[in-house]
């Protein structure tokens, strides 16, 4: 066991650990499978000869290799975190994690190739206490999945892409790489690392294998909680959003399957700005819900490349946690919040009047032509 910066950050290099599986996969959704639609537009960072290669190993391709799901499977619900840690003691926490490549959804009638942690973007809420040990699995690829997942990993092309090895930062370990360096992971392989979790605060997390920015683009980032080993103060609701931006071949609402345009990505021009993968992730049906007068708790990140203008139209944020400093004096009676890139909050306050408030990225664009808004929900009591 290494000791880096008094951490405890070990590598396991697991050859067979208990599958594990997202608490939240549904399995209301139709599932299927068309991987020759895919070879035609996944690697849009490939140049005419790369591609050409690849067309000519594209029966390579499990016919299981990409999944395709439909509706709003690909988003994570914001009431779907860990409840609040009520205990005094450190423990070992273990968080197991997969990786998985999806065609789903974006809007109706337009599809994306997601990379993702546990199937949905976000990751999983990981939530841990000052104190405790933090144990990270990742595996390549979905447990109980006979085959491997991409069968011309080792190809240049499949390198290029990024698809042969993925891996895990972690804002909230303080050691090279946040972990990643321990946790580059090929096709169908697992590994594991631990680390002390000794700095209370809201933190990112997301994929550090090459290219970084387009593994983080499409979709593999969460948020990981440490609490203060006092505790959190006691709320009625805790919410968990994060904004991405994703940079589309086509244009905003451009039907069809929509593959990654690296040109967007490079000159951070995204199309779609979205909280929780998705459009309309988070209204309707899928809309924060809260009663008058309750207590509500945010924990809103950016997992892309390009900060928030956090902001929800007639709420004020009676308390303010910036840059995901917990422990700090809150901010007091705040408007309107800028999340950096790869930085969290934490926001709590309360509503005195029933009725829908939107959440949205105050570059109002944004919200209005590309998709970051969101709805909270507060019925009377």
């Amino acid at each position: 066991m290494n000791k880096i910066n008094g951490f405890m950050l070990t590598s396991l290099a697991l050859s067979c650990l208990t599958a594990c599986s997202d608490n939240n996969e549904s399995t209301n959704h139709k599932v299927t499978n068309n991987p020759n639609q895919l070879v035609e537009k996944t690697h849009a960072s490939m140049n005419h000869a790369e591609m050409a290669a690849h067309q000519e190993n594209s029966d390579a391709h499990s016919s299981s290799s990409i999944t395709n799901i439909t509706g709003d499977y690909i988003s994570r619900p914001a009431d779907d975190l860990p409840p609040p840690i009520n205990r005094h003691e450190p423990q070992l926490v273990k968080v197991d994690l997969y990786t998985e490549e999806l065609v789903a959804e974006m809007m109706p009638e337009v599809t994306y190739q997601y990379w993702t942690y546990n199937g949905k973007v976000p990751a999983p809420f990981i939530r841990a206490r000052e104190g405790d040990t933090v144990e990270i699995h990742l595996r390549h690829g979905k447990p109980n999945v006979t085959g491997s997942s991409h069968e011309t990993h080792e190809s240049a092309q499949h390198a290029k892409a990024g698809h042969s090895t993925h891996s895990i930062d972690l804002h909230a370990v303080v050691a090279p790489g946040g972990g990643a360096p321990l946790m580059q992971v090929k096709d169908g392989e697992e590994k594991s690392f631990q680390f002390k979790a000794s700095r209370p605060g809201i933190y990112v997390y997301h994929c550090a294998s090459p290219h970084i920015p387009t593994h983080i683009a499409n979709g593999m980032y969460g948020l990981i909680l440490v609490e203060p080993a006092a505790g959190l103060a006691k709320v009625d609701r805790e919410f968990y959003v994060m904004q991405g931006e994703f940079y589309t071949s086509g244009k905003f609402g451009a039907k069809g399957l929509q593959a990654l345009d690296k040109k967007k990505l490079l000159a951070e021009q995204p199309e779609y700005f979205l909280f929780n993968g998705r459009v309309n992730a988070l209204t309707g049906e899928k809309a924060l819900k809260a009663k008058v007068g309750e207590r509500i708790r945010l924990f809103v990140g950016v997992g892309g490349h390009i900060a928030s203008n956090f902001h929800i139209i007639g709420a004020v944020f009676d308390s303010l946690y910036a840059q995901g400093a917990i422990t700090n004096p809150p901010l007091k009676n705040v408007q309107t919040t800028v999340i950096a890139a790869g930085s969290a909050v934490m926001i709590e306050f309360s509503i005195d009047v029933p009725g829908k408030y939107l959440l949205v990225d105050h570059s109002l664009s944004r919200a209005i032509d590309k998709g970051a808004l969101a709805e909270l929900v507060v019925e009377d009591k």
